[in-house]
């Protein structure tokens, strides 16, 4: 691998609701041991199968507000009539100590991430149609037509905003969209600016 990097990259991921990023994530980081998931807060109820601190960092809309109010985060944004929102302060020490950062976030974040870190490396996922996105939210069995409706209209939405990302990704097969994003990541660590350390002394 060579000496270890200086500074760590942060990666943004969004997606549409049911694209499956959850479990993209969960393949790339059992390939790559060597990236920190960045566990977004959220005042949502965890939903069955999750777990506090693993999916997400589960608290109450009053401890979100004193996180805003003490300027505590990269982004947040409400979603769904729920906060979701990202630790500055961890997220720091991480890229300061040379590890790769992994956020997963929608498209509201993502754009409030990029204004504050420029050299964010920016992935999009998609479905490989909408007519599977819309099987997959049907067979998750838990929202209500109306909700599924309004999840495929937010995905519409937020694909509008795929232009802004430096990667599209689709998800047609697990395996094969996160090897697409460990590819993206090692052409990202053989950037000149990310390996000019390489050449002192030379």
């Amino acid at each position: 691998m060579g000496r270890k990097k200086e500074k760590g990259t942060l990666i943004v991921l969004s997606g549409p609701s049911g694209v499956g990023k959850s479990t993209v994530i969960a393949e790339l980081l059992s390939a790559r041991k060597d990236i920190h998931f960045s566990v977004s807060f959220t005042t949502r109820q965890p939903r069955a199968g999750e777990e506090d601190g693993v999916n997400y960092n589960f608290v109450t809309r009053q401890r979100f507000e004193e996180m805003i109010a003490n300027d505590e985060l990269l982004e947040y944004a409400e979603y769904v009539h729920n906060y979701y929102g990202t630790s500055l302060r961890v997220i720091r020490e991480e890229l300061a100590a040379g590890i790769d950062v992994l956020l997963d976030i929608e498209v509201q974040g993502a754009a409030k991430v990029r204004e504050k870190c420029p050299d964010a490396v920016c992935i999009f996922i998609i479905p490989p149609s909408f007519e599977e996105l819309s099987r997959r939210l049907h067979s998750r069995a838990t929202d209500s037509e109306e909700v599924i409706q309004g999840r495929l209209q937010k995905a519409r939405e937020e694909c509008r905003q795929v232009p802004n990302y430096d990667y599209l990704v689709v998800n047609d097969k697990v395996s094969e969209a996160a090897a697409e994003i460990i590819a993206i990541l090692t052409a990202e660590g053989c950037r000149t600016k990310n390996r000019l350390n390489l050449l002192e002394g030379v």
